[in-house]
This record gives structure tokens, sequence and C-alpha cells, in this order.
């Protein structure tokens, strides 16, 4: 796999791993989440390849106090291969290259899977509660 920098040619098919990886939801419209990604560190938002064809993302954010990963997705024909573990290290390496001090995620409710996966990485619960508010509805 190659990981680099999302480009705008990618959208189409960055869009259609994270629907075929089930990571969308109604309430977040997966191209305006591009597109605000690409107003803030557009060089932290990643893509693996494989022969020319994206099969995985991750989109990292630092905003000086503490670094985040989200849409980290690999298409299931790739996965179980260390695909999503050479991400996550190389967005690790970029955010401490930042001076980012520690990397934080969520995880949906009940994918003891995922959670798994983080947890042989290194990653560890941390005990919080989790609030959000919608400032700009998607739909």
């Amino acid at each position: 796999m190659h990981i680099r920098a999302y480009q705008n040619p990618d959208e189409a098919a960055v869009v259609a791993l994270w629907q075929y990886c089930d990571l969308t939801r109604p309430w977040n419209d997966p191209y305006k989440d591009i597109a605000r990604k690409l107003q803030v560190r557009p060089d932290l938002f990643l893509v693996g390849e494989v022969h020319g064809l994206v099969m995985a993302t991750a989109m990292f954010g630092y905003e000086g106090h503490r670094g985040w990963v989200n849409y980290l997705a690999v298409a299931p024909e790739h996965q179980r291969q260390g695909h999503a573990k050479s991400l996550m290290q190389h967005g690790e390496l970029l955010l401490l290259a930042s001076g980012c001090p520690k990397m934080s995620l969520l995880v949906r409710a009940g994918n003891t899977s995922v959670v798994s996966f983080y947890q042989a990485l290194g990653y560890q619960e941390d005990v919080v509660v989790c609030l959000g508010k919608r400032l700009i509805p998607d739909h």
C-alpha cells in the first residue's frame, strides 16, 4: 500500500469506500466532511492505494492539545493485511512531528472488533462521557 495525502480527484473513491465500510451516517454528509477537512490541515487526510486505486483512508486532526483520527477505513478485501496499522503509524508520526502529545479517537458503542484493533496498537480506554452538539446541520 502506498500512503499519500488526499487529492481532489480521490473524492468519489473515498466516499464510496466509506459507504462500503459502513462509516457514513445520515447526519454526516461525507462530501461536506471532506470539504471541511480540506480547510484544516489537509496534509493530515491520508489515503492508501494499491495499484493506483484508493482502498484505505484516515483523517487525522490536531488542534494544539490532542490529536484525533476519523474515517479510518480499509476496503474489506484488503483488511487483515496491516494496512490500517500502517495508516495509524503514519498518522501518529505526522502528529508527533507537529508536537502532538496525545492521540484520541472515538469508536461506536458495541464495535468490539475495532476496540480490540486499537488496543493492539497501544490505545487504552479513557473513562469519559462523550457529548456532542451539531452546530451546522448537514441535512
